[in-house]
């Protein structure tokens, strides 16, 4: 697995989200509020480290929009999951489905991990800054479900 650095470009991807929507990584770029995406890998939506990580960029929607940036999440859950999870929890940016992994696998963003102290293969929790001319322009593998948002944001910061 090869993990994405900064001024990469992207991997490229069409996927459905929660309404079975196509969305490109090209569209999602040019439709974002001003700087770009932020795509957030997560392992498994209506658990609960998952619900309290989207809940976190749903609650920061206003914040994210005000430093220009667009949240998108990203799992291999079916669309029909992805759908409940929208509901359920006021979800109201798109939530793409990889059901054969192949773009978290792109963005390094899916393989071995420790979990509970032993290795498996899974989502790795992952978040990328994509600018609008498709670059890298923030990385961060590994991370824990809560208080990202926040960090993210602080980093992401308008100059």
């Amino acid at each position: 697995m090869s993990r994405l650095e900064l001024g990469a470009k992207a991997p490229t991807f069409t996927l459905l989200d929660q309404d079975g929507t196509k969305h490109s990584l090209s569209a999602l770029l040019k439709n974002s509020p001003g700087k770009g995406i932020v795509l957030f890998a997560y392992p498994a939506a209506m658990t609960p480290g998952c619900t309290k990580e989207a809940c976190d960029f749903r609650d920061s929607v206003t914040r994210l929009a005000a430093a220009r940036w667009q949240p998108v999440g990203i799992s291999p859950d079916p669309v029909a999951k992805l759908r409940k999870f929208a509901d359920r929890d006021g979800l109201d940016y798109p939530l793409l489905s990889d059901p054969d992994k192949s773009v978290l696998e792109a963005y390094g963003a899916y393989g071995e991990k420790m979990l509970y102290g032993k290795k498996s293969i899974g989502v790795i929790r992952s978040t990328f800054a994509i600018g609008k001319n498709g670059k890298i322009i923030g990385v961060w593998y590994a991370i824990k479900a809560t208080g990202h948002v926040g960090r993210l944001l602080a980093e992401l910061a308008p100059e």
